[in-house]
């Protein structure tokens, strides 16, 4: 199934310049969903993955199927203020400021398989930042999973040295979005 089909192009949104990958089309077919999953878990299959982890928003959408269809448990990471319990945090500079995620201290136990899922990978930072909290809970990180990668803005090197997989990559000189508009903006997750 050509899974591009059901990312829809808006240019201009949030603010002139940027053009924004809709994949609202993808999870509204079932069919298109079913397979956008099974092609973001299809690697890791074998991997022995205990535990999915994704930070919110859309990185949840992903992350829950995957974790039903690998057989694993699902930890969310928030930012502050969003979990009742104990926490593990680590902050993490924006272009413009700084932000933080979080986790439960008893989400993550030292050792176990986690994969990290997120629908999009742009500048890399919010990913990067989860692999830093990860690390910190000592999970053996196996990999990143994605739907949508913008190779032009450059996260993958940011994740090194962990495995990232991307089912749909897009790699032609669009002007996806700025820094700046990153940060300023709610839209893809970085």
């Amino acid at each position: 199934m050509d899974l591009q089909q059901f990312v829809r192009d808006i240019p201009d949104y949030p603010k002139p310049g940027i053009l924004f990958r809709d994949i609202t089309p993808l999870l509204a077919d079932p069919a298109a969903f079913s397979a956008a999953v099974e092609a973001m878990a299809e690697p890791f299959v074998d991997s022995g993955i205990e535990l999915i982890a994704s930070a919110e928003a859309r990185g949840f959408i992903f992350a829950a199927p995957l974790a039903v269809r690998l057989g694993a448990g699902f930890v969310p990471i928030r930012k502050p203020g969003k979990l009742p319990f104990n926490l593990h945090s680590f902050a993490y500079e924006l272009e413009y400021g700084t932000d933080e995620l979080q986790i439960h201290v008893d989400g993550i136990q030292p050792g176990q398989k986690v994969l990290i899922v997120d629908d999009l990978l742009a500048t890399g930072g919010t990913m990067e930042a989860c692999c830093r909290l990860l690390e910190r809970c000592d999970a053996e990180i196996v990999g990143c999973s994605f739907l949508i990668h913008l190779v032009k803005l450059g996260g993958e090197p940011r994740l090194n040295p962990y495995t990232v997989h991307s089912v749909l990559r897009y790699d032609q000189d669009d002007e996806e979005v700025e820094l700046s508009a990153q940060n300023e903006f709610p839209g893809p997750s970085v």
